[in-house]
C-alpha cells in the first residue's frame, strides 16, 4: 500500500519539478495534502505539472526559476511564503544531467552543473531558514545518488556535485539540527527519467539491471513514497541520513 502521510497542513517547494523525479515528488506530496511550489526553469512545465495537480484535486503553484540564482530563488521563496505563511520544506530536487568523459567536459558545463546543483541545494537551504516557522520547525531533502560513493567512468561533475551534496546534507544536519530543522538526502538509483533516457540507451539499461541485487530499475514512484516518508512524522527523528532508493546497488560495491 503506498505511503499516505497526512501533510495537509505543509507548504513544500520541491525544485527541479517540471519533470521526472521532481514532478513525481511534487505530486506524492499534493496527493498526501500538502500545498507544492513547483520550481522549474521551463516556465511551460511548471504550469503543466501545477494544474495537472490542480486538476486531480491538489494544491499547487508554478514558480518558473532558474534555482542557481540566488536571488530568484528567494523571491519563488517569499511570494510562496505570502501565499502560505511560511515555508515547511525544501526539497532540492534541480540537477543538470551531463555525462561525458573527463577530457570533454567545459567550463561551462562545469559551471552550470555545479550552481545548480550545489549552489542551488544552499540556496533552498536559505530559502527555508527566511521562512520556516521556528515553533514547528522544518525539512530539508537534498537529492544524493550513489554515483557519490562509487566509480562510475564519464560521470566526474556529476558524481562531483553528488559527492558535495552528501557532504551538505550531513553539515546542515548538524548545524540546523538544534533549530527543529531535519536534513537529509535520497540517493535514488537507476531511474530511467526523461532526461536520463537521453543519455542511455536501452541496452544500458538492461545492463545496469542485472547489477542492481532487485534485478529492476527504479521508477519515479520509488523515490517519491521515500520522500514522502522523510516528511512524515514518523521520521521525525531522521536527520543527517542518506536514504538509498536504489535496490541494494550501494551495498553491492
Amino acid at each position: 500500500m503506498p505511503i499516505r502521510p497526512d501533510l495537509s497542513d505543509r507548504s513544500i517547494l520541491v525544485t527541479g519539478a517540471g519533470r521526472g523525479l521532481g514532478k513525481a515528488m511534487a505530486e506524492k506530496l499534493a496527493s498526501c495534502g500538502a500545498t507544492v511550489a513547483v520550481v522549474d526553469i521551463d516556465a511551460a512545465a511548471c504550469e503543466r505539472v501545477a494544474e495537472g495537480i490542480r486538476s486531480s484535486g491538489g494544491r499547487a503553484l508554478p514558480f518558473p526559476a532558474d534555482v542557481a540564482d540566488r536571488s530568484a530563488m528567494m523571491d519563488v521563496a517569499a511570494r510562496f511564503a505570502a501565499e502560505r505563511g511560511r515555508i515547511d520544506a525544501v526539497i532540492n530536487n534541480a540537477m543538470l544531467l551531463r555525462y561525458e568523459p573527463i577530457e570533454q567536459v567545459t567550463e561551462e558545463t562545469l559551471e552550470r552543473m555545479v550552481r545548480i546543483g550545489i549552489n542551488g541545494s544552499v540556496w533552498g537551504a536559505q530559502a527555508l531558514l527566511a521562512h520556516y516557522d521556528p515553533e514547528t520547525g522544518g525539512a530539508i531533502i537534498n537529492m544524493a545518488s550513489p554515483v557519490a560513493e562509487r566509480g562510475y567512468p564519464n560521470t566526474a561533475v556529476y558524481s562531483l556535485v553528488k559527492g558535495a551534496i552528501v557532504t551538505l546534507t550531513k553539515v546542515l544536519a548538524v548545524e540546523l539540527g538544534p533549530r527543529g530543522i531535519r536534513v537529509n538526502a535520497l540517493a535514488p538509483g537507476s531511474v530511467p527519467t526523461p532526461g536520463a533516457l537521453g543519455l542511455n540507451d536501452p541496452a544500458e539499461y538492461e545492463r545496469r539491471k542485472r547489477t542492481i541485487p532487485l534485478r529492476r530499475l527504479g521508477r519515479e514512484e520509488d523515490n517519491a513514497e521515500a520522500c514522502a516518508f522523510l516528511l512524515s512524522p514518523e521520521a521525525s527523528f531522521i536527520n543527517g541520513e542518506i536514504l538509498h532508493v536504489d535496490g541494494g546497488i550501494a551495498a553491492a560495491g
